[in-house]
Parts: C-alpha cells; structure tokens; sequence
C-alpha cells in the first residue's frame, strides 16, 4: 500500500513538473502560455460536469438564514472567558510559571524568546495595533498560537483597531460564505465550458498539494481547497486558476485550523468540526489569499509576466554575488526559468519541508508590498546555499539537483540562515541603482 501511495505522489509531482515545464519551455521559445483557464459566460448550458458534494455543501442555505443571530450568540458566550494573550498570560499563578508556558510554546528559533513574546503581547495588547511595530516583529518569526491573528493584521484583512474587528471579520466571513453559494454550489448547466474545466482542473491539483502531509490527503480538506480556489477564481477573471495557486493556500489552512485542532497536522481531521467553523477557516484563508494575490497579481495574469521579470532579476543577482556559479550555469546551458519558475510560482513550498514554512511565511507576510522584490534576495541566498556543489555538476546533473534539493532535513536554523543572508544582500545591492544592470 504504502509502495503504491508512494508511486502516484511522484506521478503526481511529475505531472505538476512536467506543467510548469511546458509553461518554461515556451517562455524560452518566445511563446506566450497563459496557464489558466479564461472565464467567459456561455450562452448555451455547457456539457455536465459531475463532482461529488461533501456532508457540509448540504445545509448551506440553513446556514445562511440567520448567520448573524448564530455569530452574535458565539460572540457572547465567548465573552465569559479571557482569550486574549494578555489574559492568558495573567492567568498563570506566578512568573515562573509564565515563564515555562512561554517556553513550551512550539515556535520557531528567535520567536522562541521571552521577551520577543512579552513585545508581541504589548503590540496586540494596543487598542489599535501599531503595524509598523508588528511588522517588524514578525520579520524575525511568529509564536505559532499567534500566528492566526498577526497573519490576519500583517494582510490587511482585520482592521488595527480591536474594537472593529470582529464586526469586520464576521462581515467577510459571511460575503465569503455568499460568494461560495453564488459561484460554486450551483448546478453544472448553469456554469461555462471554461468555469466547467477550470473547476475539473482544480479538483485535479487538490490532491497534489503538499502530498507528503496526509491530512492534505482527506475528502473533505481537498473539498475546502476546491471551493476556496473556485470562488477565488471567478471573483478574479483576470488571472483565473494558475496551477501552483492551490499551494499558497495551505499555509493559512493549517494556521486558521490551528486554532480550533489541536496536535500535530498528520492527527487532524476536518470532521471534528463544525460547518460553521470551517466556513470561518474557508473565508480567511480566502480573504488572505486574495491581499497576497493582490501584491503580485502578474504573476498569474497571461503569461505570468511578473514571475519573469523576477526570474531576470534572481539571474542579475546572482551574477553579481557569485560570479563563478552563475557563469557555470551559463556554460552548461542551464536557465534559471528551468528551475526558478517553479519556487516564485509556489513560493518555495515545494522545495522545503512543509514544517517550516509558516515560519517563512511569517518573513513573506511581514514585507508586505514589497515582497516580490524580496523574493529574489531570498531566492538568490537559497540557491547559493549550495554554490561549491553546483559549479561540480554538468547541466543534467544540476537539473536533477535543483528539482530535488536535500532540504528534507531542514530546520528553522537553516532557514534563518537563507533569510539572515537575504536581508544582508538586500542591505548591500537595494539602494545601488546598477546592482542588476548587466
């Protein structure tokens, strides 16, 4: 069993590689690939496409009857506790004890830290979060039972100011839970072709995203992915579903789940929900994709612009701080968009265990707009982690390589590394108007 689960996740990853490789040899030919599907309203009922429902795309209209007396009513009961960080703190019976609950926080290296956790808690503690404050902060990591409420500041989707910010929340939440019911719970005769393959597409790549973690594997996970990623796509025609996109969603599935599961990822399930908890999970993780999405956005429209324009840049950069390598990759006739494309597409989830990507992404979120020009400084370091065995290996063998790095191993220690270099080069070639000029 464990044999055959093995052979179809590599069949699986060849097929998403052999994708991005059509879309990189095109690019290197001069052809234009769209990578998506274009969304335009048919006419005529399309062929129909049949999809399974899960238990919770029943009930949806019961839901939606009264869904603010529901929220209202959660609202208050929850006020009978102190869940605030400040509170919980308070709560233990002296300071050494406030101590040892701080340390056994699973968190990443720096996060770990007292007193970088007494500075989150003043910050969140604010009537209205400073965000310059948090954002600095959050560069250097996140304490993981944090992380749902600073990924939510740090995106712009809840408001600084606390005393709006449950109001806001539970508005998105139920124009999420609209939006699921207007594009996606719908018969296929009222969809398009294009909507019908471009649903058929998502409901392939599902499957495929982060298949080394079982809890990826479960119907029902895979069914919120599908409806996070439909409505996403029709609510954005620009760019419609790119492949790769199903990934960027995993990082806030398993953070906004965080906080109702508790253990480790491979021991939850998504039945020991609530629909209405999921629904709330579905929608931030909705609402954040989209303020991600929104800082890159050419990166998935035709041709997918902004990821070149960004792969030119990691090839500059690299020139400039290692010469050697990068002109060894030249003489064999190795491109960086044969292996680049592939980390700005997916944002290195597939190069790097999953158990240390949210501490990644606490540095992606906390860059904000300027993001994508970070992504190179750290694409740049990530690469020349492995610069003395690069310049040994002939073209073929730094294909292989670069599709499969020795990363499995990996800790927070060796990210901060790619991220403590990344800034450093950032520091020393940003402010050089001629720092990419060839």
């Amino acid at each position: 069993m464990e044999g055959r689960e093995e052979e179809q996740e590599k069949r699986d990853d060849s097929r998403f590689n052999q994708t991005l490789e059509n879309n990189v040899q095109g690019f290197l030919k001069g052809r234009s690939v769209p990578g998506k599907a274009l969304l335009t309203r048919s006419p005529d009922p399309p062929t129909s496409y049949h999809r399974s429902f899960s238990e919770n795309d029943a009930g949806r209209n019961d839901h939606l009857e009264n869904p603010l007396e529901e929220e209202v009513e959660d609202h208050s009961s929850s006020q009978k506790h102190d869940n605030t960080y400040a509170g919980k703190l308070r709560s233990s019976s002296s300071g050494k004890m406030m101590v040892q609950q701080v340390q056994n926080v699973n968190i990443g290296v720096r996060s770990s830290d007292y007193g970088r956790v007494m500075k989150f808690n003043k910050v969140l503690s604010d009537t209205t979060v400073i965000l310059e404050k948090l954002l600095e902060l959050a560069w250097n990591g996140v304490p993981h039972y944090m992380r749902p409420d600073v990924w939510r500041l740090l995106l712009g989707y809840a408001p600084p100011n606390s005393d709006r910010r449950e109001a806001v929340l539970r508005r998105k939440r139920l124009e999420y839970l609209e939006s699921v019911g207007q594009f996606y719970d719908l018969p296929d005769s009222e969809r398009s072709d294009d909507e019908i393959n471009m649903l058929r597409q998502i409901a392939v790549d599902c499957p495929r995203s982060v298949p080394d973690v079982s809890f990826f594997q479960q119907a029902q996970v895979q069914k919120s992915l599908e409806r996070i990623l439909y409505t996403w796509a029709i609510r954005h025609p620009a760019s419609g579903y790119v492949q790769g996109i199903n990934d960027l969603v995993t990082p806030f599935l398993v953070i906004f789940l965080s906080e109702y599961l508790e253990g480790g990822v491979e021991s939850w399930s998504m039945s020991d929900l609530s629909f209405e908890r999921i629904s709330d999970v579905e929608a931030d993780c909705y609402w954040c994709l989209t303020k991600l999405l929104d800082g890159m956005q050419d990166h998935y429209t035709f041709a997918q612009p902004g990821i070149q324009r960004l792969v030119f840049k990691l090839k500059e950069l690299v020139r400039r701080i290692d010469e050697p390598v990068a002109r060894h990759m030249e003489e064999q006739g190795l491109e960086f968009l044969q292996f680049a494309f592939r980390w700005y597409n997916c944002l290195l989830i597939r190069e790097i265990p999953y158990s240390i990507i949210n501490r990644l992404w606490d540095t992606y979120l906390a860059e904000g707009d300027a993001l994508p020009d970070f992504l190179v400084y750290i694409y740049a370091s990530f690469l020349l982690t492995w610069s003395d065995e690069l310049k040994k290996l002939d073209f073929q063998e730094m294909v292989m390589f670069l599709q499969h790095l020795p990363t499995h191993t990996w800790t927070d220690q060796e990210l901060e590394m790619v991220l403590s270099r990344a800034f450093m080069w950032h520091s020393m070639f940003n402010s050089s108007p001629n720092h990419l000029a060839s």
